[in-house]
Order: structure tokens, then sequence, then C-alpha cells
């Protein structure tokens, strides 16, 4: 289990845009450091020069900061095992996965070196930031195609917040779509929309439902369905006890 001091943000939609950029100071604030490393694992699939792009976007956006910003490109299984992408890794104050295909990147990550970087650095009481893709794996599923013998269209995510189903881009997504993802969601499961331009902040492998500090910066919202409820929250509001 990771240590309370790390610091999780789900970000809906808009990593290493202007408009992030309160936020992203923010974090490097809570970091306790200005070394950061940009990962677009999640885009691998996209080929071509779409991964460096992003890695280049983010190493920008964060330099502007005042970070020392540096981008791994761990794009596949063997990246994420050679011993100077972890290291270098390890040695961040706040990690940022960017967007792309969510499970691409749960199963590139899994299990590998790399990701037990990511995890030191939450020890460490840095932060771990992820952006679509890269919010979505630090729940604890994600949808999946079924395999194996199994009805179940959901993968077991990371599990970082352990009781979640975290959807980015929810103000893009249309009701139909969302509304039968939280009907068919896993038993007990919490669903968390997270709009575009807005990040929720907390700590690792707290529930949603046990007084964590969880908080929203941005301008959209944070949708949460639990049971036969929801809630909508906003800029400087934190989650209920």
């Amino acid at each position: 289990m990771t240590n309370q001091h790390g610091t999780l943000a789900l970000v809906g939609a808009g990593e290493f845009l202007d408009s992030m950029s309160e936020i992203d100071a923010a974090l490097l604030e809570r970091a306790g450091g200005k070394r950061v490393v940009v990962l677009p694992t999640a885009s691998a699939p996209d080929g071509g020069d779409v991964p460096s792009s992003w890695a280049e976007m983010g190493v920008r956006h964060f330099a502007a900061l005042g970070a020392q910003a540096e981008a791994v490109m761990a794009l596949d299984r063997d990246g994420c095992h050679a011993p100077s992408n972890v290291e270098t890794v390890r040695q961040a104050n706040l990690v940022y996965f960017s967007g792309g295909k969510p499970d691409y990147l749960l199963g590139t990550l899994n299990r590998t070196p790399l990701w037990g970087a990511v995890l030191a650095v939450l020890e460490q009481g840095g932060v771990l930031a992820g952006c679509s893709a890269g919010a979505m794996i630090l729940g604890g599923w994600i949808p999946g195609w079924p395999s194996g013998g199994s009805l179940s269209i959901w993968l077991r995510a990371f599990g970082l917040v352990p009781n979640a189903v975290i959807i980015p881009h929810f103000d893009e997504i249309p009701r139909w779509v969302t509304g039968p993802l939280s009907w068919l969601r896993p038993r007990r499961s919490t669903v968390i929309g997270i709009d575009g331009g807005t990040t929720l902040v907390g700590h690792p492998a707290g529930t949603l439902r046990g007084g964590d500090d969880w908080k929203v910066m941005g301008r959209g919202r944070v949708v949460v369905r639990a049971g036969g409820r929801q809630g909508e929250y906003r800029e400087g509001q934190l989650f209920p006890v």
C-alpha cells in the first residue's frame, strides 16, 4: 500500500494546456521538488510522432512552470523494464501520465519495475498525475472486453482509488453512454466522472466514502455516482465524509 503522504491528481482532459497551469503549479508545490517526469505511454498505439508530441508538450509546459522536466519514452513493456527509465522515474517528485488507450497503458505498466518506481515516488511524498487514460488506470476498474472465459466488461486496474471507476472527458460523453456504464459498474463501486479542464486531488489508497480530502480544482465538475445517489462538485469543494 502506498504512503498517505503522496498525492494523486486525476485529470479529466486538457493535459499540458495553458489553462491547466495554475493547477499544475499547485501540484508542483505539493510535490516538494521540481523534478517532473512525463510518460506518454498511453499514446503509443497511436503511432508515428504522437507520443513524442505529447512528451514535448508536457516538458515544455512544466518547464514554463519552473520545473526540471523530462520525458521517459517507455512505450512498451521493454521500456518499462529498462533500468535507465526506471531510475529516472524513481528520482522524480511528480510523475505525469498523459492520455491515450487505458487498456494498453494498464497492460504495459502492470508488474513492471517502472510501475514500482512510480509507487516509490508516492511513498516518498511525491505526486502522481494522470490525464484521461492516465487517470482511469488509477481507479479500481477500467472498461474492457470479456476474455479468458469471463463475461465481465471490467478489467482490474491499479486500485489506488480502489472502489472507483474513473470516467474522464465526462462533459463530452452523452448521458446515454454514461448512464449504462453507471448501471453496469462493478458491485459496490463508485463512478467518478471528471470534466475536461478539471482535476480531482487527493491521496492514494483512501476511499471516496472514507473522509479523505479529495478536492476539485479547475473549471468543470466532478460527478460522483454511488448506489442510487449522484453528487456534483466544483472548484474548491471537498468530497463528503
